[in-house]
């Protein structure tokens, strides 16, 4: 029985020396480089909790007001736009950013039409997608 104490006792005694002299070999970052550096602002507060996680910067968002008008627009079109309605301002966010990115109408329409497909809403018609162009312009998106 003695025996066996022992050589278990060795076995790990060698492991943990090989452990040991394996982590002098190991790369170590230099104090330097452990510490990331912050060269940003810290974030304001957002009014909203998750408000700022959820916004993309430079990207036009619509006060409470036009918010509505925007889901009962959004709602005229189908009513499956809005199920979810922070999901359809979100994407309707989007379709004002390609408006002011300056892409040409017809992207913009099939753009609006390929994010608001889907889910509760399979598919839209040419008109619809118009028309949601025209509901994220004319409540929020001038």
């Amino acid at each position: 029985m003695q025996r066996k104490t022992k050589v278990w006792i060795i076995a790990i005694v060698g492991l943990l020396a090989f452990g040991g002299l394996l982590s002098l070999f190991e790369d170590k970052p230099d104090k330097a480089e452990a510490e990331p550096k912050t060269t940003t602002a810290p974030a304001k507060p957002a009014d909203k909790p998750n408000e700022a996680a959820s916004k993309p910067s430079g990207i036009p968002s619509p006060d409470a007001g036009q918010t509505a008008a925007l889901i009962r627009a959004l709602r005229t079109i189908d009513a499956g736009l809005v199920a979810k309605e922070d999901r359809a301002v979100d994407r309707a966010r989007n379709v004002c950013s390609d408006i002011k990115g300056g892409k040409d109408a017809a992207t913009v329409q099939k753009n609006a039409k390929s994010r608001y497909e889907g889910g509760t809403v399979p598919s839209l018609t040419d008109d619809q997608a118009a028309n949601i162009v025209t509901a994220v312009k004319s409540s929020f998106c001038s």
